[in-house]
């Protein structure tokens, strides 16, 4: 598959650069940064050297530097993987203090080694930049609905010859590497447990006594395991929007998976599995994390949340920021009915100021009872961090 343009800006000052492995990290540095010192601490030697030598990186970026003209301006620095020698951080932190024009991208798959470790996280001159599966509009002619509901869009599995046997390697090569070789869990049996039991979770409210009893752990445990999740990127949970609520809300959370390949792949099936109810939250999880890196590459302040009363009334999505404010409602199904219309009346009876539309799997735009529905596959080839959310929706035909 040729290299995808991606929607993420390349950072005009220091950054970390967070996301899952698969997400085309490295990929995109070399595309955004041609030309700078590149240090993959993926590679053991690599590792090694500067694990017992972190001052070797001052020498080659001071080295870097000098072989430039003065013309030519900043010496760009990426640093792959960084949370593998957390003490580089300090020498990167004294080169910024430094009078050198040096600039350092530093990548990362989890950010929890840092903080457990007490890491250097450069005194707030870095931005914190987030990297995510393919959006739809960044696949183009490439994306199909189909195809991103059964295998996910992380780059690492599109275009793979065997996307399943690559999404199986993804999954039990964060267990073997990840939370087992960097000793996050001390039961690796029983957070393999909870990986599954938690796909049941996808796209619902995190329940966390009923995961601790189906994994047959403390329901702190379980606490513990949602953030490693979280840190290792893998997972995220959407906090329920109660601005000025009126209204009796719900307190607890949704769960996703950050891409909803890995979560078919976690999810097991069986005689008693309906079909439609795995494509349903299969659709919920791939527009939650459409929406969510939107979010994160608009870079506006925007944050996104989920609407639940008490009585159980509920819009999948809400996005709140400057200059939006959405209710969103996701369903797998070909028509509409009215009453799949109920949350977001309800939502627009409490927030009258915010715009509201549903997506489906239909391929007619219309409105019903004010509420425009569009098609879902339509929504998310539009959906592009330069416009606002209502330019995806205008377009959507």
């Amino acid at each position: 598959m040729s290299l995808v343009p991606r929607f993420l800006r390349p950072p005009r000052d220091h950054a970390f650069l967070f996301g899952p492995r698969g997400t085309g990290k490295t990929t995109w540095l070399r595309a955004s940064f041609p030309d700078a010192v590149m240090v993959d601490l993926l590679d053991a030697n690599e590792r090694r050297t500067l694990s017992a030598h972190p001052e070797r990186l001052r020498e080659r970026a001071l080295d870097a530097a000098a072989r430039r003209s003065e013309s030519a301006g900043v010496t760009y620095v990426v640093v792959d993987e960084v949370q593998r020698v957390p003490a580089l951080l300090d020498v990167v932190h004294a080169l910024i203090e430094s009078q050198h024009r040096f600039r350092f991208v530093l990548t990362g798959s989890s950010a929890r080694k840092l903080r457990r470790g007490g890491a250097n996280f450069l005194g707030g001159r870095a931005s914190d930049l987030r990297l995510h599966p393919f959006l739809a509009a960044e696949l183009g002619d490439d994306f199909d609905l189909d195809r991103a509901l059964r295998w996910g869009t992380l780059p690492l599995v599109v275009g793979a010859a065997d996307p399943a046997d690559r999404l199986r390697s993804f999954s039990s090569f964060y267990l073997d590497q990840e939370v087992r070789a960097e000793g996050f869990v001390r039961d690796i049996g029983a957070f393999s447990r909870f990986l599954e039991v938690m796909s049941f979770s996808h796209a619902a409210e995190l329940n966390v006594a009923a995961v601790a009893r189906e994994t047959a752990v403390r329901a702190s445990t379980v606490t513990g395991y949602v953030e490693i999740l979280e840190d290792l990127l893998l997972g995220f949970r959407l906090p329920v929007f109660r601005r000025r609520a009126r209204r009796r809300i719900a307190s607890h959370p949704k769960f996703y998976y950050f891409d909803c390949g890995v979560f078919r792949t976690l999810r097991p099936l069986g005689p008693l599995d309906r079909a439609t109810e795995i494509r349903g939250t299969t659709l919920e999880g791939l527009v939650a994390q459409h929406l969510r890196a939107w979010c994160d590459y608009r870079n506006r302040g925007h944050r996104l949340f989920t609407w639940r009363t008490r009585s159980g009334t509920e819009t999948d999505f809400v996005v709140y920021g400057p200059d939006e404010f959405w209710g969103i409602e996701v369903k797998h199904a070909t028509s509409v009915r009215p009453e799949d219309l109920r949350g977001l009346r309800s939502f627009g009876d409490e927030y009258p100021e915010a715009g509201r539309f549903l997506l489906y799997r239909g391929d007619r735009r219309y409105l019903i009872d004010g509420v425009l529905c569009l098609p879902v596959s339509d929504f998310l080839l539009r959906l592009h961090p330069d416009h606002p959310i209502a330019d995806a929706a205008e377009r959507a035909t």
